[in-house]
């Protein structure tokens, strides 16, 4: 298991703060982030929590799961690495060359 755990379900009232506050009781949380929408802000009702070791994040995915934060149940799963994105394509259009 990795240090990263997925967090859905969130109320929109939870912030990268009360997110890390919640999974805190669990062992050393190095990051907590609240993904939220590029164009307006608001929350997308998922985050991410990274602990400092593995065995704190295990326990917090098996505690939390379920339960209630900030009025909603949510879910807690490992979180699974984004394979890289391509970078741009090519043109390809109908060129002379």
């Amino acid at each position: 298991m990795n240090n990263k755990l997925f967090v859905g379900g969130l109320s929109w009232d939870t912030n990268d703060q009360s997110l890390a506050q919640a999974f805190n009781t669990f062992g050393e949380v190095t990051d907590a982030k609240v993904i939220t929408d590029r164009d307006t802000g608001r929350s997308r009702g998922f985050g991410f929590v990274t602990f400092s070791n593995a065995s704190d994040a295990q326990e917090a995915q098996r505690s939390m799961d379920g339960s209630d934060l900030d009025g909603r149940t949510i879910r807690v799963n490992e979180a699974n690495e984004r394979p890289p994105r391509g970078g741009g394509g090519g043109g390809g259009g109908r060129g002379r060359w």
